[in-house]
Parts: C-alpha cells; sequence; structure tokens
C-alpha cells in the first residue's frame, strides 16, 4: 500500500491570511520557495488589516532600487523602524478586539524578534512559524534551497516532489495559468487545487467583512475558535 505525501511549494508571505495557512496545514511537508525572483507588489513583504477607516496595508520596506533580478531570500530591510511602526498600527487597531490580549505578549515579542532580522525571507519565516505553533500546526517546514534546484518552471517543483517522495501536489487556483499538469502526471503525482470561496465569516470589527486581510485578524477577534473558521481543520490529513 502506497503511502500519502502532500507537499506545498510557495513562496513566503508576511502574516498571510487563513486560506496560506489553510493550506500548510492540509499537507505534511510546506516548501518555502523563495529561490524565486522576489516581485514588487506582492504579499511577499506586505498584508492588509482592518481599521474604521477601511483596509490597510501594512507593507516591509525593503531594497529594491537597481536589483531587478535578486531572489526573495536575497531581499534585505530598508528601514529597521518598519517593526516597531507596524506593531504600533496593529495594536492602534486591534487593542479592542476580543481576544488581542490573548497573543499581545506573542506578536508583539514576534515583531522586536524581526527589529534584528535584515532578511524577508526569515522575518516571514519568524511570523509563519509562530502562527502554525499557535493554531497547532505540525506541517514540516523546508526551504527550497536545502535540495537540488532543477531549471524549467513546473520541471523544478515535479522534481522537489520527487526528491521528498510526495505523492500529492497542492497549490493556490492561480497555478493552473501556467503549470504543465502533464508533467505531474507523468511522474504519477496528483495534482490538487485549494478552493479558497465559501470561508465562514467570523465577528469582524468595523464595517463590511472581508476575509482577504491577515491571519491576524481573525486571531485577535475569535481566538481559540479561530479553528473552527478556517477549512482544514475540518479534514485533517
Amino acid at each position: 500500500m502506497e503511502i500519502m505525501k502532500k507537499i506545498i511549494i510557495t513562496q513566503s508571505n508576511y502574516i498571510p491570511w487563513k486560506g496560506y495557512f489553510d493550506g500548510i496545514n492540509m499537507v505534511d511537508e510546506f516548501i518555502i520557495y523563495d529561490d524565486m525572483q522576489y516581485t514588487k507588489r506582492d504579499w511577499r513583504n506586505r498584508n492588509m488589516i482592518k481599521t474604521k477607516d477601511g483596509l490597510k496595508w501594512l507593507s516591509i520596506p525593503v531594497e529594491v532600487k537597481g536589483k531587478f533580478f535578486q531572489k526573495i531570500n536575497e531581499t534585505k530591510v530598508s528601514d529597521k523602524n518598519w517593526a516597531q511602526n507596524h506593531w504600533a498600527v496593529i495594536h492602534q487597531n486591534y487593542s479592542k478586539a476580543p481576544y488581542f490580549k490573548l497573543y499581545r505578549d506573542v506578536f508583539e515579542g514576534f515583531y522586536k524578534d524581526c527589529e534584528k532580522e535584515q532578511y524577508l525571507s526569515k522575518i516571514n519565516y519568524l511570523f509563519l512559524k509562530g502562527i502554525c505553533e499557535l493554531l497547532d500546526i505540525k506541517t514540516k517546514i523546508s526551504w527550497s534551497n536545502d535540495f537540488i534546484l532543477t531549471e524549467g518552471k513546473t520541471e523544478r517543483l515535479v522534481d522537489l516532489c520527487q526528491q521528498i517522495n510526495a505523492t500529492d501536489y497542492y497549490s493556490g487556483p492561480a497555478a493552473k495559468e501556467y503549470m504543465d499538469e502533464s508533467l505531474f502526471e507523468k511522474e504519477n503525482i496528483k495534482v490538487h487545487y485549494f478552493d479558497y470561496n465559501n470561508y465562514p465569516e467570523y465577528p469582524q470589527q468595523f464595517d463590511s467583512f472581508e476575509h482577504g486581510v491577515t491571519i491576524l485578524d481573525l486571531l485577535f477577534n475569535m481566538g481559540n475558535e479561530s479553528k473552527n473558521y478556517m477549512k482544514s481543520f475540518s479534514h485533517e490529513k
């Protein structure tokens, strides 16, 4: 009987939304794919929170001038005060949320730790690992640069799957646009796409419900009940 091994390979994001963590929780191993080129105005260094004035971006300032082809794991912070500033904005907008006090010291500690870190990938990892622990997500986390990386967009993903004996590859729905599924089929690796529709709403602060904000919003509003508003916990791997 073949033992299934589920894998997701994706770039690190800054304090991602709940769907990102559902993806991690649905697999056995998560490879942080930060050998990819850094892209501006993406989720690598920013995410959204809710405020009384609407959605607000929290963006980590990074060095990009003249570095057109730098990888995500080569990208450095350009302003060391960003962590203190972000925490101040989060505190200002979530201090009255029902479970803010429950997590306040934890996240304040994360932001203090980030003040010493100059690489974006390491900052993202700190939050990813910490939030996974809060949600009791036990998925193994690896780095793409720990593996041999072959050429070709889809070929590289297939090869990474083979290096860890993965049987099932999970991806966001946007990958359908560029991924050659036949290369996975050829190696008997099943491809699955996450469905980000039909998430249940939860009580949020301020007006109109927003699904696409950082998972901090869910944690601060729902605390230990946060798992009930995520999909992966209803059908654990």
